[in-house]
């Protein structure tokens, strides 16, 4: 499930995973496969402390909500509408709720997410860039405080809210891990996965 995160320049905003078996995440109104987020992150992370880090990246972007569709909806499985209420039509909520667990290989759904979601989205390209030498990062539009952002990356350690399946990480978050801990910049600093389940 999105959780409320806080951002510089919108305040608070969604962020998160928002099917079990999709890899998908949302940030606003931007929508990546986690595979490509912890990927950034880790080119990020293999930059020299204090380089200037500047790239561009492709999202899926949808600006109307109507478009992004009902995810409580679709949840309760009593209304299917936009991305979201598609997506859960191909991938419903499961029926028990202890099976409500982020798959570790969500990420296999990836050719079937791309086809729904190019029924409601543009892709766009973003720039993502380090500032106030690597104490912000700006995904787009969106700014965040390198505390901020870590939050984020917290996010994806765990596997959302729901957590991933048996506790089990997929390999591109052990490897987005395993980067961000040999980094020594500003962006990361603080940042300790001992102490995150």
């Amino acid at each position: 499930m999105p959780l409320a995160f806080e951002s510089l320049s919108h305040g608070t905003i969604a962020f998160g995973f928002f099917n079990i078996e999709s890899d998908l995440l949302l940030l606003d109104r931007y929508f990546f496969f986690a595979t490509d987020f912890c990927s950034l992150i880790e080119d990020i992370a293999g930059k020299s402390a204090g380089e200037p880090y500047q790239a561009r990246w492709s999202v899926q972007l949808i600006k109307s909500p109507s478009k992004i569709g009902d995810l409580m909806g679709a949840i309760h499985g009593i209304r299917f509408s936009g991305f979201i209420g598609e997506l859960y039509g191909r991938f419903p909520f499961p029926q028990r709720p202890e099976d409500f667990k982020q798959n570790p290989e969500g990420y296999q759904t990836q050719a079937d997410v791309s086809e729904i979601i190019a029924k409601y989205a543009r892709s766009v390209e973003i720039s993502v860039l380090l500032k106030n030498d690597g104490r912000e990062i700006e995904i787009g539009e969106y700014r965040f405080s390198c505390y901020q952002f870590q939050e984020l990356i917290k996010y994806v350690w765990l596997g959302g809210w729901p957590r991933w399946k048996n506790e089990i990480r997929p390999e591109y978050v052990l490897q987005m891990k395993n980067k961000i801990i040999k980094y020594s910049g500003r962006l990361f600093g603080g940042l300790n996965f001992n102490g995150i389940p």
